[in-house]
């Protein structure tokens, strides 16, 4: 009986629970790791049990979250703030309640009220419900702007505790896991969806609080790169990197933007920031061709690349054969072509010899039936034709017109149109003219067909255009080039002709035999037409099989 009335009665903590190491203790240096009842806000009272869990906490439809990072787990033991870890508490306990402004306190307990705000904001709502937790979501809005204009103001340097329990806050608020099966369903046709609205997240008001707050940390002269790299260290990197394959484009903004004032600020971290970005292409191209993202890291990449010192290292050298040339692959490329095109031209500026490696780089990933596709791609190509010195042009000089050869005669007239204005630039037209006695015998058939053929009158005038141009740097070439050219046609017609004779001389042949038979034959089409006028020319017998 008399253990039944104690066990009613609450327990104090005791002290070796509020010291452990590895325990679930709150304080100004722990991340939270306490679970409330879903009515807490309103139920709980000072000396309530709390049950404690390892997945975070939730408070009447606020979550703590918690996170297991390298810096929280390093910096465990060391003496906290007395106010910050009575924030915390009273977080707990279910208190909510706005705090005094900074301007409202002396300059000596400023440390400790921004200690206690960012405790404040670790709370994590959910905006799925509108309805739920209205004043609670206000305070902690009004908390998180005040933490704005304080950092912006700020006049001293921020110690080590400060910056630990910001980036506490800060992946308290941003690191989550996307849904799943949505995102997959609006990722398989990403391409396809260019009328649909983007999805906005209703978290958004406040996210986007936390990603100027972050943004305004990162970049403030009182924020020391040395300290605080410990806590924004590579498992934070790899997160933040994760959010960009958020849906709200308004996210990635703020992360495209956040990301490169990181790259800038920690130099310790250049080379992991790039290797974590290869990774996601990589995964990208050859896994899943899923990512809403590509875009925007494309965009920190081309002025990342356009800080490269030169000579190039071969690690950027490889970046560029084995992550960017393979990006033009996937279906989805229109949504992040203009970037990449950026990022690949400036290789090329960079250092010229690897105008070859891009170009053949192109030929290899050329669409074939997809015609908008090959628009971008001839855009593409004449941007990096434009940066292309004498001898690269002429080390890939064949297969590349072979290509243009063939999106001269595209029935497409924007892919046709697209390749006769190569002729339009200057530096380009210099290259084929110097050039011409190997490209003009390579594009004859395909000029002189589009002038008498193509269904497009302007497709027809522009290749005249061009036509004319040859005439009047080198006649006697274009003169030989027609005169081949007619030849081979000449041939082709005696070709087409013979091939349909003795197509009908085999027939009268079977149409004979099987009269005379009545048993039924199958004439193979598949036969070679020379080998039948062969067999036909030096045996009565025709060839026919099954």
């Amino acid at each position: 009986m008399m253990k039944q009335i104690f066990g009613k009665l609450p327990r104090k903590p005791s002290k070796s629970s509020q010291h452990e190491p590895n325990g679930d203790a709150l304080n100004g240096n722990s991340f939270f790791n306490s679970s409330l009842g879903p009515n807490s806000l309103n139920s709980s009272k000072p000396g309530s049990a709390f049950k404690f869990s390892n997945s975070g906490s939730h408070l009447n439809g606020g979550t703590v979250n918690s996170h297991s990072s390298s810096s929280a787990n390093s910096n465990q033991g060391k003496k906290t703030d007395p106010l910050a870890s009575h924030a915390g508490l009273m977080l707990v306990s279910g208190i909510y309640e706005a705090l005094p402004g900074f301007r409202d306190v002396p300059s000596t307990e400023k440390q400790s009220l921004f200690l206690k705000k960012l405790n404040m904001c670790c709370v994590v709502f959910d905006f799925s419900d509108p309805t739920k937790n209205l004043r609670e979501k206000d305070i902690k809005k009004q908390t998180l702007l005040e933490l704005v204009d304080y950092i912006s103001s700020v006049t001293s340097k921020f110690n080590e505790l400060a910056v630990q329990e910001m980036t506490r806050m800060i992946s308290a608020n941003l690191f989550r896991t996307f849904p799943s099966p949505n995102h997959d369903n609006k990722l398989l046709e990403i391409y396809d969806l260019e009328d649909e609205e983007p999805a906005m997240d209703p978290a958004w008001p406040h996210l986007q609080i936390v990603y100027e707050l972050l943004l305004r940390f990162v970049v403030s002269p009182e924020t020391d790169a040395k300290l605080a790299k410990r806590y924004m260290d590579h498992s934070f990197v790899l997160k933040l990197l994760d959010l960009f394959d958020s849906d709200d484009h308004r996210e990635r903004d703020y992360l495209k933007t956040i990301l490169h004032q990181i790259y800038g600020k920690f130099m310790v971290h250049r080379p992991f920031i790039r290797k974590a970005i290869n990774n996601i292409f990589y995964r990208f191209i050859f896994e899943t061709e899923k990512h809403n993202g590509i875009a925007e890291l494309l965009e920190i990449l081309g002025s990342i690349i356009n800080g490269f010192s030169l000579p190039l290292k071969e690690e950027h050298k490889l970046f560029l054969v084995r992550a960017l040339i393979p990006l033009h692959k996937p279906k989805c490329a229109s949504t992040y072509h203009q970037q990449l095109s950026y990022c690949i031209t400036q290789f090329v500026e960079k250092d010229y010899k690897l105008a070859d490696i891009v170009i053949r780089g192109l030929l290899k990933y050329w669409p074939l039936i997809n015609s908008s596709k090959e628009v971008m791609f001839v855009g593409e190509l004449e941007e990096v034709l434009e940066a292309t010195q004498a001898a690269e042009f002429q080390r890939c000089v064949v297969p590349l017109f072979r290509q243009i050869g063939r999106c001269l005669n595209s029935f497409h007239f924007q892919v046709a149109e697209r390749a006769l204005f190569l002729w339009n630039n200057d530096h380009i037209r210099n290259l084929i003219i110097q050039n011409r006695s190997v490209i003009l015998p390579i594009i004859f058939p395909a000029l002189e067909r589009n002038t008498s053929g193509h269904w497009n009158q302007a497709v027809q005038s522009f290749t005249l255009n061009v036509r004319k141009i040859f005439t009047d740097v080198d006649h006697v070439l274009f003169d030989e080039c027609l005169s081949r050219f007619q030849e081979d046609e000449l041939k082709e017609k005696e070709m087409q002709e013979r091939r349909e004779l003795t197509w009908k001389h085999l027939e009268d042949v079977v149409s004979s035999t099987t009269a005379a038979s009545n048993e039924a034959v199958l004439v193979s089409r598949f036969v070679s037409s020379i080998a039948i006028a062969t067999a036909t020319a030096t045996s009565p017998t025709p060839m026919v099989g099954n």
